[in-house]
């Protein structure tokens, strides 16, 4: 299936769309919002997945939603915790060496925006950067997974991510990286949750990122370094994941610092990312 929610921020509804790729079907007769509640209750996603089947669900009318906001797929974000680095053409790009263990850092919830949102250039931004991402949302409370569990039995499914970052900030001004990955708008979510039972393999996903459609990155989930399976199972042993957490798995080779003469985004440039089978984002750059 293919959730999301259309709406102004803060008042959207839960939608569907259709296989057809075009129509859009309204889900609030049987939920209030996607959001970790319903991703852990398989029964209503039964009976959403049943419905959706037997052509039941209400369609939405076009003119109802001509122009309507596609805001976020998931609501109430717990948490957003990020891998660094897991692209071996990405860390190649960088200089840096392929890592031991996946690098972690975390995104607040309230960098997420819609994939059509505009996005803030902050104040003082010299090197604000793209990177497109397969975010991993969580299904089923996940901590201290063993070798002889299955990952991905926790993941109710996929969305196309952007992890804007601003280099400077991240790795120029002392500390850890939160300062350049926490600034507003910089987190780009959707447009829908794919889930899991849509994408037989997490690993055989391609991305592509353009700006100013120029292709920047394109690239493929099987250069991982560290596969979603084993992402999922890393992290709940440092944390606990909650239904509705998200985990963006890292970019490959492309982004604006790995250039030999960079040319960072700036206001009114218009970024397009994508991943096979789980759509396409378009955002463009507004100074904060």
């Amino acid at each position: 299936m293919r959730l999301l929610r259309i709406g102004a921020p803060g008042a959207e509804r839960p939608a569907l769309l259709d296989r057809d790729g075009t129509t859009l079907r309204d889900l609030t007769g049987l939920v209030d919002d996607i959001d970790g509640r319903l991703l852990a209750d398989t029964f209503t996603l039964d009976r959403i997945r049943a419905a959706e089947g037997a052509g039941v669900l209400p369609v939405l009318d076009a003119a109802e939603v001509s122009g309507v906001r596609i805001g976020p797929p998931v609501a109430r974000i717990g948490k957003i915790v990020c891998v660094g680095l897991n692209y071996r053409d990405h860390a190649a790009e960088t200089g840096a060496e392929p890592p031991a263990e996946p690098v972690l850092f975390l995104k607040a919830p309230d960098t997420v925006v819609g994939a059509y949102d505009t996005v803030l250039v902050p104040r003082g931004s010299t090197k604000t950067d793209w990177e497109v991402e397969l975010a991993v949302v969580i299904g089923r409370t996940a901590r201290y997974l063993g070798d002889d569990e299955d990952p991905l039995a926790y993941v109710a499914g996929y969305a196309v991510a952007h992890d804007v970052s601003e280099r400077a900030f991240q790795l120029e001004r002392g500390g850890t990286w939160d300062k350049g990955k926490n600034c507003e708008t910089f987190n780009p979510l959707g447009p829908w949750l794919v889930t899991r039972d849509e994408v037989p393999d997490p690993q055989a996903l391609r991305l592509r990122l353009r700006v100013n459609g120029e292709l920047k990155q394109d690239g493929t989930t099987a250069d991982q370094i560290f596969p979603v399976a084993d992402v999922v199972r890393y992290v709940s042993r440092f944390m606990t994941l909650h239904p509705g957490d998200v985990i963006n798995t890292g970019t490959p080779a492309g982004v604006a610092a790995g250039q030999p003469e960079p040319r960072y985004l700036r206001a009114g440039d218009v970024v397009e990312a994508e991943i096979d089978g789980l759509g396409r984002q378009r955002q463009t750059f507004a100074d904060a």
